[in-house]
């Protein structure tokens, strides 16, 4: 008796790619921090020039809130505790 090897379906690598979707950090509006202060931040932590930490940080203030950085669960975790470590405010959540 001779046993016929099982064939196993992969996945399509782009319905892999879709279910995973990425995470994002959210920094959001606070009445606390300088808007110097939170761009500092940016360039500080993320190592983003003045040009993208003065967009970003605008976006905080005017629209309430900015996707900083995105990617893995644990790499935003770490992201949202250092702006917690900063004073900002901070999120995560998979990116839409």
């Amino acid at each position: 008796m001779s046993v016929a090897p099982v064939e196993v379906e992969q996945p399509d690598q782009d319905e892999v790619l879709h279910t995973d979707k990425p995470w994002v950090t959210i920094v959001w509006n606070d009445p606390v921090n300088l808007m110097s202060y939170v761009a500092f931040v940016f360039q500080k932590h993320f190592g983003y020039s003045r040009d993208k930490a003065s967009g970003l940080m605008l976006d905080v203030h005017q629209k309430g809130k900015a996707v900083v950085s995105n990617g893995t669960r644990e790499e935003m975790e770490r992201d949202v505790e250092a702006m917690h470590g900063y004073g900002l405010w901070a999120t995560m959540q998979h990116d839409e």
